[in-house]
This record gives structure tokens, sequence and C-alpha cells, in this order.
């Protein structure tokens, strides 16, 4: 497999922060990121631009996650592809943002999917683009440790259990999908996203020594 997580590609990703100004600037120009334009993904990146300002602003960390993400002891890059339309990137980056504002050895990087298929084409979802992906990259060597997404997964394994049944339309489910992120307030990706970081800590600790 072709490296595709290279030193310039983190070094041109953006931040979170930098992320919701872009989207914001857009939308002051009608327009969203990635290549469809239409109205319909308009309205999805104006929702999601609000989504992620509010989670951004009221969304809280549980006191297991703010103490246990203390115990990350090594540096570890966060890569996130996304695109402002995506629902599910605008109710969980929130919460992976403030994960990695508690830690400073945790770095969250964002890049546009549309931007990169070379880079979404090796992080693919049962065959499909599915966004938001989160890499989880050994900054030191850029050794991939493993990546999460798109949406935590008990939420997840309803939405392919759903595809088969088709008991909910697509917009059935959305309806269902956006009410359950705001019942649940980022908990359920917290507890989730706590055992990635463990898996990926021990990861990195199993690494060759890098020589200077």
């Amino acid at each position: 497999m072709e490296a595709v997580i290279t030193n310039q590609l983190l070094e041109n990703a953006i931040s979170y922060e930098q992320y919701l100004g872009l989207l914001s600037g857009l939308l002051m120009e009608e327009k969203t990121t990635g290549e469809n334009q239409s109205e319909a993904m308009l309205n999805y990146a104006r929702m999601n631009d609000k989504r992620m300002k509010k989670w951004t602003k009221i969304g809280k960390l549980s006191p297991e996650t703010q103490e246990r993400l203390l115990n990350i002891t090594s540096p570890l890059t966060l890569l996130v592809i996304t695109e402002g339309w995506c629902g599910d990137a605008a109710q969980n980056l929130p919460f992976i943002y403030k994960m990695t504002q508690l830690n400073p050895l945790l770095e969250m990087k964002v890049i546009l999917r549309d931007e990169h298929p070379e880079v979404i084409d090796q992080f693919l979802t049962d065959g499909g683009r599915s966004i938001p992906k989160v890499i989880a990259v050994n900054p030191e060597d850029l050794t991939i440790l493993g990546d999460w997404g798109p949406r935590p997964t008990v939420i997840q394994n309803e939405f392919l259990e759903n595809k088969k049944t088709q008991e909910r339309t697509s917009d059935e489910f959305a309806v269902y999908l956006h009410l359950w992120y705001a019942q649940d307030k980022g908990i359920t990706l917290q507890n989730e996203f706590l055992a990635k970081l463990g898996l990926w800590n021990k990861k990195q600790q199993s690494l060759p020594v890098q020589a200077d």
C-alpha cells in the first residue's frame, strides 16, 4: 500500500478552528466544501455549521474522559477527513476537538475528502467513502495506528440494519439519527474514542525507537 499520509499532507492540513472558518466563509458566498454544490448540500452545510458551533460551545467532556485523556503520554496526530455537508462530522468533530484541547500531546488536523481521494480510498467503509474518518498517526514516523468513523458503533449498526430492512426511509433515519445525537450529547463517542485512544497509545509504545 502506497503511503498517502505524508509530512507534506499533514503540514497542509488545517486546524479545526480553520475548518470552521472555511465553512462559514464559504456559506457567506452561498457555497460549501466538496464537488457537489447543490442547494441540498448547501442546506446540509448550513445546518452543520450551526451544529458544530453549538457543540463546540456547549458540549461537555465527562469527568472520566477528562481524567483518561491526561493519561495519554505520547504525541498523537488525529487526521480528520470530512466535508461541510456531512451531518455525522458536525455531531462528532466538536467533541474530538475538545478532547485534543485537553491534552497538548493530541493534535487534530483536517483535510477535505473530495480534495484527497487518494487518502479516503485507503480508509473506505464497506467500500464507500463514508465520512468523517479519523486516522491516528504517530507523528514521529507517520505510522498509521488505526482509524475511527464514520459514527459511533451503536448507531452505525442501526444504520446498517435499517439499510437492510428499509424500516425507515433515508429522510426518516436522518431525523432519528440526529435526535439520537442530541440526546446522547457526545457520551457514546467519548467512551468509544477513549477505547480507541488506549489501543493507539499501546501500539505507539510497541513501535521501534527512532534513532536520533
